[in-house]
């Protein structure tokens, strides 16, 4: 029998224990249950991931570029002015909400399920994805001329998370269009409050 790559047999696992933990949670999900689905031994699993803490952290680090791309994509991808491709994100949303194998925010959900002094590892790994996209999502308000970007980045974090959890709790697509208003509104008061400054400004200098 050839042996089998290391490399595609690590990514085996970490693919198993993805599915899995995604699937029914971190807690519910033990190392028979992850080697079963990867079809490798516990012993093999040991080697590529010595804990299933270990393998917990590489869950959430692989699922960070993925998740990123995916908000990211949703809102540069769509038509319309920033306020319209913002407002994709949630219709996206929307879509995922009926599908019984969408289990929302893999980051939120982790940590989630630890208390705060097992889950400090974690936090830090969610924390720096979420900044990430809350980052990102600074820099494409503030390139569209949104005033204040910060702070709407910040409101509307708010709502990505909370229309996620509406979302769970009742699978109701109608939740992720309210967000998508929402969003709609604080982008475009934003915009008017950047020309009324833009405005004044002008004036100003006229005079």
């Amino acid at each position: 029998m050839p042996r089998r790559n290391p490399v595609e047999t690590r990514l085996r696992i970490l693919n198993a224990a993805t599915n899995l933990f995604y699937a029914r949670g971190i807690r519910a999900v033990g190392v028979d249950a992850i080697a079963a689905e990867a079809g490798v031994t516990k012993r093999t699993m040991y080697k590529h991931f010595e804990s299933k803490d270990v393998l917990v952290t590489a869950y959430l680090e692989a699922k960070d570029e993925p998740v990123l791309k995916g908000l990211i994509d949703s809102i540069a991808e769509a038509p319309g002015d920033v306020a319209d491709r913002v407002a994709a994100m949630f219709e996206a949303l929307a879509t995922r909400a009926p599908n019984a194998s969408w289990h929302g925010c893999p980051f939120a959900r982790t940590v989630s399920e630890f208390q705060d002094a097992e889950a400090e590892g974690l936090t830090q790994i969610a924390s720096a994805h979420k900044h990430t996209f809350e980052g990102w999502l600074d820099g494409h308000l503030s390139s569209s001329g949104v005033a204040r970007s910060a702070l709407i980045a910040q409101q509307i974090m708010v709502l990505l998370d909370g229309c996620i959890t509406q979302l769970l709790i009742h699978r109701d697509p109608a939740y992720a269009r309210a967000a998508a208003d929402a969003s709609r509104s604080l982008i475009r008061l934003a915009l008017q409050a950047y020309k009324d400054v833009s405005r004044d400004g002008e004036a100003d200098g006229s005079s």
